[in-house]
């Protein structure tokens, strides 16, 4: 029909409403024009994600979504490139987060609970055989399918180890669910930190809270390296036991997934998924996509002339880290002291800043940029009261 609406075409993809937003991308309906079938088309623009210096982040997590593939794992399709975006092609999962199911009911039954850790663990496990090791598994990051089946996603801080074996030192994830070992500066086994995190995931959906929760870093960090922890009452012996055996601090000891397996509580109504032969999976697109975007787009890149972060030495930093105080870093009187905390990362000075700046975009905040120096501005959520937070980025001197 002459005045009917044209569909917006991707490649064999008619897309449709945007079901989700973040920082970087958008994630929109879409149908398989060959098949019939939904999707969840995720889009990427180009110079975005250059600009933010974001491009071998994503384009890792996207091989390792292509590398595992298994039914407790959100499937990436494909991924297409157009002129200026990139488009990943999802499996669509439309149960939500399991952390909003834990919002909503509070504690979730044992039988429940121990569905859901059976699926997890079979995820984790199959990632491990490939070399993949997640590293912020959260129930926040665990979907629900139509069916009630558990989809693990979000493997933007996961690694792919190429020979399964060696030391992992990057020290990520999530606070309330990161193993002790990963705090350490020793270095961690990926597989014994995602069984830690698997823990901490069914304490929070039998119980209805953490095991560890603080209002500051480093006491729930201490609570974490030392393992401290109640179970509640109505923990069943059986479940009580697999709890207090993974979120043993030593790693070496942490029980394994072999033996959590052979556990006889874990076990209980347990179905082995039967996953068949491993597919031939190729990486072509993923390399096609991004072969020509520094080419293409490094006009665009952002530069910064001014004379770098702070670089301190070590006694410096701990002597400033008795009393940590910026605020008159843009002359501003404060007539009371807010909380400081420290954070330690790997990455480039620039690419702390960039992304400090687009998330603090992202919640409405104003930003002030200054030589690494930054002074985030808001509002409280009950528009009452004004804060600031102030942040600078040190380097530690070679």
């Amino acid at each position: 029909m002459a005045g009917a609406p044209r569909k917006k075409l991707v490649g064999r993809y008619e897309v449709g409403r945007t079901i989700g937003q973040g920082s970087f991308a958008k994630v929109k309906f879409a149908v398989d024009s060959d098949t019939g079938v939904p999707v969840a088309m995720k889009v990427l623009d180009k110079a975005t994600i250059l600009n933010h210096r974001m491009l071998q982040q994503i384009k890792r997590e996207i091989s390792i979504m292509k590398i595992v593939r298994h039914p407790n794992i959100v499937r990436l399709n494909e991924v297409l490139a157009g002129r200026t975006k990139i488009y990943i092609i999802l499996e669509l999962i439309t149960g939500g987060e399991l952390f909003d199911k834990i919002a909503r009911q509070g504690k979730i039954r044992e039988n429940e609970a121990r569905k859901y850790f059976q699926q997890l663990i079979d995820a984790i496990d199959y990632c491990h055989s490939k070399g993949v090791y997640h590293r912020d598994l959260k129930p926040e990051n665990l979907l629900l399918d139509s069916r009630g089946n558990l989809k693990v996603s979000d493997f933007g801080l996961s690694t792919l180890s190429q020979n399964g074996v060696g030391l992992l030192h990057t020290t990520c994830g999530t606070p309330n669910y990161i193993a002790p070992e990963v705090l350490s500066n020793d270095g961690y086994d990926g597989s014994a930190a995602d069984i830690w995190s698997c823990g901490v995931i069914l304490y929070v959906l039998m119980a209805g809270y953490l095991p560890f929760e603080e209002n500051d870093l480093p006491t729930l960090y201490d609570k974490i390296t030392a393992a401290q922890f109640s179970c509640p009452d109505w923990f069943s012996p059986g479940a009580k036991s697999m709890i207090q055996r993974i979120l043993d601090r030593n790693p070496k000891t942490r029980i394994t997934i072999e033996e959590i397996r052979a556990d006889p509580w874990f076990k209980k109504n347990y179905v082995a998924l039967r996953r068949g032969e491993d597919e031939n999976v190729s990486l072509d697109d993923v390399q096609a996509v991004f072969d020509d975007i520094e080419d293409k787009y490094v006009s665009e890149g952002v530069t910064h002339k001014d004379g770098g972060p702070l670089i301190m030495n070590a006694f410096e930093m701990i002597t400033l880290s008795q009393g940590l105080d910026l605020s008159s870093l843009f002359d501003r009187q404060q007539e009371y002291v807010k909380r400081q905390t420290r954070f330690v990362s790997r990455k480039p000075a620039k690419t702390i800043v960039a992304t400090i700046e687009v998330v603090a975009d992202s919640m409405g905040l104003k930003v002030h940029s200054q030589n690494y120096k930054m002074r985030l501005e808001g509002v409280s959520a009950n528009k009452m009261s004004p804060f600031a937070v102030v942040l600078q980025v040190i380097l530690p001197s070679t």
